[in-house]
């Protein structure tokens, strides 16, 4: 049975709840107003997913086709634009306030319940093994061709994982966990609402990616963090490697398959966070700004 959009907030609300909740507090948790609130309640009580403000067993299992089964990260390239930080050391590895990146990203995921973890690893590849002490349920993969492509080359790797799965970039400091969640209604992907972006960015139109960009006014700004539900993961399988094998297909980033090459096969959400929640590091510049002690 598939929840609609109105009774999956609700469910969510009360999964996330510890104990149960009143109609005033799920309506500040989904901003539904009262009227909506209280018959979507009254439709979860019916149907034996809710009971007097808490979800049940029944609700629970309702939602497990929304959640999230597996996080993979994208961790191969060379991360040249830190050098010479990255001479020795993976991007994803290098320390920001004597945390390594990749560490608070998987933590996240952990901390949700994300059973599956994959890193798709190419430069220094064997400096990931470190990882096996922390996390021994990670999993690796090899991305022999990661210095001659852009990161379509890694996605492709992973291509058969992507049901059901966050998909990370390796290089972002994650200051508000909770961005990270363990329901999905759909396909989305993190922004942030912009006036003004110089970099990839997104136009959203009703809640759903119609274009992304390098640059643009009155727009979201993309944050490397998706969310690809069951249906999108399988497409994606067939879609990257199509891509892959155009003309230029190498040199694409791995998220323009679904936003630019076959927009028409996927309908993605915006997922609407704060500059606060997420930064991510592309240069040595960034970097210093963030923690101080590579500013020497």
């Amino acid at each position: 049975m598939k929840l609609s959009k109105k009774a999956f907030d609700v469910l969510v609300a009360l999964a996330e709840a510890e104990g149960a909740l009143s109609q005033r507090r799920i309506g500040e948790r989904t901003g539904l107003s009262p009227s909506t609130v209280n018959r979507q309640l009254k439709e979860l009580t019916e149907s034996g997913f809710a009971k007097d403000g808490a979800i049940t067993k029944r609700g629970i299992d309702a939602l497990e086709p929304y959640a999230v089964k597996r996080a993979v990260f994208l961790a191969a390239g060379v991360g040249s634009r830190l050098l010479p930080i990255t001479l020795n050391t993976p991007k994803p590895l290098v320390r920001v306030h004597g945390k390594q990146m990749l560490d608070g990203l998987i933590e996240a995921c952990c901390s949700i319940g994300i059973a599956e973890i994959y890193v798709v690893r190419g430069y220094l590849a064997e400096q990931f093994d470190q990882l096996k002490y922390k996390y021994p349920a990670i999993r690796f993969i090899e991305n022999p061709v990661y210095n001659e492509t852009n990161n379509i080359s890694s996605a492709l790797a992973a291509r058969d994982l992507l049901q059901n799965a966050y998909v990370f970039e390796s290089d972002l400091i994650l200051h508000n966990p909770k961005v990270l969640t363990k329901y999905h209604y759909s396909s989305d992907f993190l922004g942030v609402k912009v006036a003004r972006s110089d970099d990839w960015c997104f136009t959203v139109k009703d809640g759903i990616i119609t274009e992304e960009k390098f640059g643009g006014l009155d727009c979201y700004q993309m944050v490397g963090i998706s969310y690809w539900d069951a249906d999108s993961g399988k497409k994606l399988a067939e879609h990257i490697e199509a891509a892959y094998a155009m003309p230029g297909g190498k040199e694409r980033f791995w998220e323009q398959v679904p936003l630019s090459v076959f927009p028409k096969q996927y309908s993605v959400a915006i997922r609407p966070c704060e500059l606060a929640d997420v930064s991510e590091i592309d240069t040595l510049r960034e970097l210093k700004q963030i923690d101080k002690t590579y500013d020497i």
